[in-house]
């Protein structure tokens, strides 16, 4: 009577195969390379937990980190990781875009500095160099943080230094950076031999939002899709906290030669406490405020409300 279960095997398997087949496809364009700050994904993705859900994520890195959300915006992919920041200027300029999730719910820049004694406090800024990563709304954030400390914006000296912020710093090119990440930069400077001290955004007058979001096409999303998408990375997210040496494992495996090195490990334990454990959660007057603030420094020309770009599902 060994038949029974070999028929109910072959059934499984027949089950499975056609589960896979209804799986409904999409694509999801990272807003950069795969690092630490994608941990929520790629669990999801290794764990199968998007598959539970009957979806099969097609996960691509972009040629152009400036593009994401511009394409899904265009109808070309379905979902991109994006900045709140960024959503906000971009619906301020009519690109048909959604909050669809939050991945990371809490700032990761910084107004960062070495720790040698030479600057303390925000006030200790006056007349020094500060270097950017790109210029654009630094006159709104670091001009707040150093009003704080009674320090006008004019006080201080702006360079563009591109992507070399940690060797800007180290090196004493500027005196300061923004735009460094209190889970990446702080790390670098360390395994590089120098101790950086950060001033955060939040403590300093700037409203707090979100990092990392994932946006949809306005007009093009479905709810129920997102809603899947949404309890598969709940679930890898809960996943990843409560066992982050496993998930830290699973997460390398995605791509070793790239993922398994120690910027990355020392990046992902301090990533941890920063993902959003109800990627779903919405909180649109946290949204309202933050477009206000981005508005009445004049980085946008209008105010979207959070009720038209950030829905509950």
């Amino acid at each position: 009577m060994t038949y029974l279960p070999a028929r109910s095997a072959i059934a499984l398997a027949i089950a499975s195969v056609a589960s896979q087949a209804q799986a409904k496809d999409m694509t999801l364009m990272l807003d950069w390379f795969v690092n630490p700050n994608h941990g929520p994904i790629i669990i999801a993705q290794k764990n199968g937990l998007f598959e539970e859900q009957g979806l099969n994520i097609k996960i691509q890195e972009p040629a152009d980190p400036s593009m994401p959300a511009k394409l899904v915006a265009a109808g070309k992919v379905d979902l991109a990781i994006s900045y709140q920041t960024s959503l906000t200027i971009d619906v301020a300029a009519g690109l048909p875009l959604i909050r669809a999730s939050t991945l990371i719910a809490t700032p990761l820049n910084t107004l960062m500095v070495l720790d040698n004694n030479k600057i303390n406090t925000m006030a200790d800024l006056k007349g020094k160099t500060i270097g950017i990563a790109i210029a654009g709304n630094e006159e709104a954030t670091v001009g707040t943080m150093l009003k704080t400390a009674g320090v006008d914006f004019t006080d201080v000296k702006i360079v563009n230094v591109g992507w070399a912020l940690s060797s800007s710093l180290a090196s004493g090119k500027v005196d300061a950076i923004w735009g460094g990440l209190r889970n990446f930069e702080s790390n670098q400077l360390a395994l590089e031999g120098y101790k950086a001290k950060s001033f955060f955004p939040e403590e300093h007058g700037v409203p707090p939002y979100d990092e990392l979001v994932v946006v949809a096409n306005k007009n093009q999303y479905n709810a129920d899709d997102l809603k899947k998408f949404n309890l598969a990375i709940e679930k890898a997210t809960q996943y990843l906290v409560n066992h982050p040496d496993k998930a830290w494992q699973t997460f390398v495996s995605y791509s070793p030669d790239t993922l398994n090195n120690e910027l990355n490990k020392l990046a992902w334990r301090d990533t941890l406490p920063r993902f959003a454990l109800r990627p779903a959660a919405v909180d649109q007057e946290r949204y309202n405020q933050f477009s206000k603030f981005m508005y009445q420094h004049k980085i946008i020309d209008n105010a979207p409300e959070a009720k038209d770009f950030v829905p509950a599902f």
